[in-house]
C-alpha cells in the first residue's frame, strides 16, 4: 500500500468515529426513572394497605386510646319469661271422613234427578228416581203366585186334618196321612218362595228411589235423566257426595316425635291442631287429633296422624293442601330472647366451642360472650320471634340485638334502644360518657350509631 492511500485512510477515520452509533443513555435514565416511580407506588400501596389491615384488625380510640375506649352503639332487649309452645310444623291433605259415589243398584231408566249441583244435603234426602214400573209389575205377578200358593197349603193342611182324624178311627190308611203331612210342607215352601221374590221385588221399587248415604256436598251430576243406567254400566255413578262436617286433616310427623305424642293420647290428653292456608298466613280452623297411624313409613321415617275439625263455617275444602301444626306441649315460663340476639358459630373468645351464643349487656356497659343452650322459637302476638334458652341466661339480662356483628368480648357499648323502644338522650348521653367521651373528632368506628359527639 502507497503512502496517499494509507492518507485517505487516516483522514476518513475521524468521520467514521463520528458517524458510528453512540450509546442509548438518554433511554437508559428514563427508564430507570419509571422503575424507581413504579417502586414508590407499590411500596406506597403496600404500607396503606398494611395500615387499612392493622386498622380493621385493631381500631383505635379517637386521641389514640387503646381499643377498649371504643363505644359501639347497639340495640339491646330484656331476658324474659314467656310461655313457649312446643308445635311440630307439617304439610297435611284435608280427608273427608266420608266420600260416597252414587251408584244404582238396579237397572232401568233415568227419570229424575232431584238435587242441585254443588247442594248441600242431609242424610236420606231425594236424590234420584229410576222407573220402577217394572218391578211393580212383576211384584204384582209375584203377589197372584203367592195367592195361589197359599190356598193350596190351606187346603192342604184342612185335608191333613181329617186324615189324622181318620186314622185315629183306623178308617183310612196310616200311609195316605204321612204323605198328607209332607204335601202341607211342601205347599209351605213354596208361599215362603214366593213372599221372597215379593219382598225383592218391593225392595226394587225402594232403589228406584235414590236418597243421599250421609249428609254433605253434592257434586257435578255425571248422568243425566234418560239414560238407562244398570249397576254394572255407571262405574262412575250418578253423583258424589263429600262429608264436609266434621271433616278430617291428614299429616305426617318425624317419628322422634311419637315419644312426646304417644303418651298423651294414651292417657286420652287431647292434642290440638291449627290449619293454616297454603302460605301458611291465615288460620283456617282448630281441631284436635283422633288417630294415628299403626307404622311408620321407613322411606320417609315419619307418620301419618288424623285431626278432626268441625268445619261448620265450610273453611276447609276436600283434597286442599294445608299447613298443619300439631301443638305438642307449653313450656311454662320459659327464659326467652329475641331470635334476632343469638348468634351461630365461632364467637371468638378464648375457650368458647362453635355454637349458639349472645352478647350481654354487663353493668359497666360492655359485652361479653355468653354461649346458650336453644329450644323452641314462637311469635309473640306483636309478631316478635322468641327463643326458649334452656341454659345460660336469666330473666332480666339484656343481650344486644342490633349490632353484634361489630361486637367482640370486652368491648364498651353505648345502648340506644332496648326492647324496640328509643332510650332517653340523657341516659344515652351518660352511657357514653362512662364508656371513654364518646367519638369526638378523629377516627370513627364501622357502625355509625347514636352514641355522644357523633
Amino acid at each position: 500500500m502507497d503512502e496517499r492511500t494509507r492518507t485517505t485512510d487516516h483522514e476518513l477515520a475521524p468521520q467514521l468515529r463520528r458517524t458510528s452509533p453512540k450509546p442509548d443513555v438518554e433511554g437508559r435514565r428514563f427508564s430507570t426513572k419509571r422503575i424507581g416511580i413504579g417502586l414508590v407506588v407499590a411500596v406506597a400501596l403496600a404500607l396503606g394497605i398494611y395500615q387499612i389491615t392493622r386498622a380493621v384488625q385493631t381500631p383505635q380510640a379517637p386521641g389514640g386510646r387503646s381499643p377498649q375506649g371504643l363505644v359501639q352503639s347497639v340495640g339491646a332487649s330484656t331476658v324474659s319469661l314467656f310461655n313457649v309452645p312446643v308445635v311440630v310444623d307439617a304439610l297435611g291433605t284435608v280427608t273427608p271422613l266420608a266420600t260416597v259415589t252414587v251408584q244404582t243398584q238396579i237397572s232401568g231408566y233415568l227419570t229424575q234427578v232431584a238435587f242441585t249441583e254443588g247442594q248441600l244435603v242431609k242424610k236420606g234426602d231425594f236424590l234420584a228416581q229410576i222407573d220402577q214400573r217394572p218391578y211393580e209389575i212383576l211384584k204384582n205377578q209375584y203377589e197372584g203366585q203367592l195367592a195361589h200358593d197359599q190356598g193350596l197349603l190351606a187346603q192342604a193342611q184342612a185335608d191333613l186334618v181329617r186324615y189324622e182324624a181318620l186314622a185315629k178311627q183306623n178308617s183310612i190308611a196310616l200311609q195316605q196321612t204321612e204323605d198328607q203331612k209332607f204335601l202341607v210342607q211342601q205347599y209351605e215352601g213354596t208361599v215362603k218362595q214366593d213372599q221372597a221374590l215379593v219382598a225383592a221385588q218391593a225392595l226394587n221399587i225402594t232403589y228406584c228411589h235414590i236418597a243421599s248415604p250421609v249428609a254433605g256436598r253434592v257434586g257435578l251430576r255425571l248422568v243425566d235423566p234418560g239414560n238407562y243406567v244398570t249397576p254394572t254400566s255407571t262405574t262412575t255413578g250418578i253423583a258424589v257426595v263429600t262429608q264436609l262436617q266434621p271433616i278430617t286433616v291428614i299429616f305426617s310427623i318425624p317419628e322422634d316425635d311419637l315419644p312426646d305424642v304417644m303418651p298423651q293420647l294414651n292417657a286420652g290428653g287431647t292434642l290440638q291442631v291449627t290449619a293454616f292456608d297454603r302460605a301458611n298466613q291465615k288460620q283456617l280452623a282448630v281441631g284436635k287429633v283422633i288417630a294415628v297411624d299403626n307404622q311408620i313409613d321407613t322411606t320417609t321415617g315419619t307418620v301419618k296422624v288424623r285431626a278432626q275439625f268441625d268445619n261448620s263455617d265450610n273453611a276447609l275444602f276436600p283434597n286442599q293442601f294445608v299447613n298443619a301444626r300439631l301443638l305438642v306441649k307449653t313450656l311454662q315460663n320459659a327464659v326467652t330472647v329475641p331470635t334476632a340476639a343469638i348468634q351461630r358459630g365461632a364467637p371468638g373468645a378464648v375457650g368458647t366451642a362453635p355454637g349458639s351464643y349472645v352478647y350481654v349487656v354487663n353493668a359497666d356497659s360492655t359485652v361479653s360472650v355468653r354461649q346458650i343452650t336453644t329450644g323452641p322459637t314462637t311469635m309473640t302476638p306483636d309478631n316478635v320471634s322468641l327463643t326458649a334458652v334452656a341454659s345460660g341466661l336469666k330473666a332480666g339480662e339484656r343481650v344486644v340485638t342490633d349490632g353484634s356483628d361489630r361486637l367482640r368480648e370486652g368491648l364498651r357499648v353505648n345502648v340506644t334502644t332496648i326492647d324496640g323502644k328509643q332510650v332517653a338522650p340523657a341516659a344515652t348521653a351518660a352511657a357514653a360518657a362512662g364508656g371513654g367521651q364518646g367519638r369526638n373528632g378523629g377516627q370513627r368506628g364501622p357502625h355509625r350509631g347514636g352514641g355522644a359527639g357523633q
